[in-house]
């Protein structure tokens, strides 16, 4: 069983993921067809951002894209206040009101694609929730994967922007295809993740290594989404990867203050 005191709540710096990570995450299962923006941008996927399994294995040298917390830091709501309200109920007319928000606004513009992305049905296959507490959080998880869990995160943003190495290697339920839940930050006044698990994913921990040293200077989490058929086609990751959805698996780094619950091996 999970202990609500686990120490990385006690002494966790709650900022935000990094903004080039977080909508391509949130966003990782997508719908078939259809059209994207970035398509229509021909946007530049940066090295790093996705990679195949085949380069988790000790001793790989990967760009590790940049995971630093991009966003202003935050709290969660407490818990008597969070307890009292039902996030999937909040209009956006209450919430211009409390924050103050013009029509128009950017923080508008904010609140207004959070709650939608909150709001929105899962994709196929998707178990999804936006929380606004640790209580709420740790709750949801536990409605996913059961009592008997653990939290895993990046120990600091050591090698980021830079070419590592892999070191020693732990796979997460001994590497089976099995259930986590991510959870990614998301814009908004206050502290707001919104957490989600994805069928047939495989987890991965493991010493990030200096390229010249080798000396270890991080710990690193990834995970690898095993099943891609419903991804839509314009996705990132076949752009940065060349591919197409169910021809490959896709991998990524979990940002810093990105957590990601997986069940106690």
């Amino acid at each position: 069983m999970f202990d609500k005191s686990h120490g990385l709540f006690n002494n966790y710096n709650y900022g935000c993921s990094a903004v080039v990570g977080q909508k391509v995450y949130v966003n990782s299962i997508g719908t078939k067809g259809g059209s994207s923006e970035f398509t229509k941008q021909k946007k530049w996927v940066g090295p790093g951002i996705f990679f195949r399994e085949s380069m988790l294995k000790k001793g790989k040298v990967i760009p590790m894209p940049d995971i630093n917390d991009k966003f202003p830091e935050r709290s969660f709501l407490p818990w008597s206040i969070s307890s009292k309200q039902s996030f999937s109920m909040l209009k956006v007319s209450k919430l211009k009101h409390i924050f103050h928000a013009g029509d128009n606004s950017t923080m508008e513009t904010m609140v207004v694609e959070s709650l939608s992305m909150c709001k929105r049905a899962p994709f196929p296959g998707e178990t999804k929730q936006c929380v606004s507490s640790t209580e709420d959080m740790i709750d949801f998880a536990v409605s996913v994967l059961g009592r008997n869990i653990d939290i895993l995160t990046m120990k600091n943003v050591n090698g980021s922007k830079q070419s590592i190495m892999i070191g020693s290697i732990e796979r997460i339920n001994g590497g089976k295809v099995t259930n986590s839940v991510s959870c990614h930050q998301l814009l908004f006044p206050y502290l707001l993740y919104y957490c989600h698990s994805v069928p047939k994913v495989r987890v991965y921990q493991m010493d990030i290594l200096d390229l010249n040293s080798k000396a270890k200077i991080n710990n690193g989490v990834a995970i690898c989404h095993m099943n891609t058929s419903g991804w839509n086609p314009t996705h990132e990751a076949f752009l940065a990867l060349g591919s197409a959805p169910d021809r490959i698996e896709v991998c990524h780094w979990i940002f810093q203050n990105e957590l990601i619950w997986t069940v106690v091996d």
